[in-house]
């Protein structure tokens, strides 16, 4: 078990160090999801992300499914999916989203709080950093089973 683990690590860091080099210098979104198909071939596109989003305040957990492209409100952020890539089942399990999040104030764009990719298998490796919300992404799909919000 050890020996698995220890290559599913490996892979996990050369996959981050690929991203790392290649795709993340690039300065657009649409960009990087075209670079990471060229670089990674075997990941599967998605047409929904499904985040998950913590209120501290409240400590209430509310699943989001995010279709690419779209604004989707979690109190006071706007956050908009524009890639969301997981692995075929052949593969280690391993769902990789690029998202935006801004915050909202009176309706208006204020401030670009997370601009990158997260990992499902590594939410702390690339994390949004606010003092009131917490967002990672879980899975990615092409459907959904809920409309747009599920809460817990």
């Amino acid at each position: 078990m050890s020996v698995r683990r220890c290559l599913t690590t490996k892979i996990l860091v050369f996959l981050v160090c690929i991203l790392l080099i290649v795709v993340i210098p690039s300065s657009k979104g649409a960009n990087s999801q075209t670079n990471l198909l060229n670089s990674f071939p075997f990941l599967e596109n998605n047409k929904i992300a499904v985040l998950q989003g913590l209120d501290k305040v409240t400590a209430r957990i509310s699943t989001l499914y995010v279709s690419i492209d779209e604004n989707v409100l979690f109190g006071t952020l706007s956050i908009n999916v524009r890639a969301c890539f997981k692995t075929p089942p052949t593969e280690p399990p391993e769902s990789i989203a690029f998202i935006e999040i801004h915050k909202i104030i009176d309706g208006r764009q204020v401030a670009n709080l997370f601009t990158g990719w997260m990992f499902a298998s590594s939410p702390a490796l690339s994390a949004l950093e606010h003092a009131v919300y917490d967002v990672w992404v879980v899975d990615c799909t092409n459907s959904s089973n809920s409309s747009n919000t599920k809460f817990e």
